[in-house]
């Protein structure tokens, strides 16, 4: 949904204490993980733990969930001072079907309003935490917005993407059946959980999915782009739903 940082805003993590800095390359191969908390216990596994890091798993548990929670803290002061710009034709899309349209917190305004202007059900899918889903949509997209959308986010479901149960959760949520969403994802974790969900999936590339495989996608573009620009719109997610009845 937003846009990736630039030179002046490298993804990283920065504590002095703990010697330990993502830039935008390395963030880039940890994002193949979902999950912020699983990514940042893939890398210390793999690179070892800080000095000042507990030893016991528990007590490893708690300390990735502090540094989980500062990085969250972070990231939504960004937010509410708007200092992060949404990706063109974000402020227009989010879970279209028949029923219903799932997006992933990447993508998606123009078709937001576009598909709650016909009634259909929206909502953002993330592995992110819920509360910087939340003030993403609220503080981007407008509170009236915010009201009509449906948002999983974080630890609401056990396994994490590639695995499908948050878009599972999703579609028994809005009481939508799987065969008439169409998701719009960013990564090959995403596009995984989505098929595996049995819904459609619209893959629009980042700065850091570029390169991933993108084989399975019932559709791929570089964004949802605005007028007079769009890549695609509500009518075009439709067409996919219809196109899974013919014989």
């Amino acid at each position: 949904m937003l846009n990736e940082f630039d030179g002046d805003n490298v993804v990283s993590i920065s504590q002095k204490e703990l010697g330990v800095t993502w830039d935008v390359d390395l963030y880039g191969e940890l994002l193949k993980i979902g999950g912020g908390k699983e990514r940042m216990t893939a890398y210390f596994n793999k690179t070892g733990w800080p000095e000042k890091a507990p030893k016991s798993e528990a007590e490893r548990k708690e300390f990735i969930a502090s540094l989980h929670k500062r990085k969250t803290e972070l990231f939504m002061a960004l937010i509410e001072k708007k200092l992060l710009p949404l990706r063109p034709g974000v402020a227009k899309l989010v879970i279209i079907s028949s029923s219903a349209y799932l997006c992933r917190a990447d993508s998606t305004f123009r078709l937001i309003d576009q598909a709650l202007e016909k009634g259909v059900k929206v909502a953002v899918c993330s592995t992110s935490n819920e509360k910087a889903v939340s003030a993403i949509v609220s503080c981007l997209l407008g509170p009236e917005r915010a009201d009509k959308i449906k948002i999983f986010a974080g630890d609401v479901v056990p396994r994490k993407k590639p695995d499908p149960a948050i878009y599972v959760l999703a579609a028994n949520t809005l009481g939508v059946d799987p065969s008439s969403c169409v998701v719009v994802e960013d990564s090959a974790i995403g596009l995984a959980a989505a098929k595996a969900a049995g819904m459609k999936c619209i893959v629009t590339k980042s700065g850091y999915t570029a390169e991933e495989d993108f084989l399975n996608a019932d559709a791929v573009f570089d964004c949802i782009g605005d007028p007079p620009e769009e890549r695609f719109d509500l009518a075009f997610c439709g067409s996919l739903l219809q196109k899974q009845y013919v014989s």
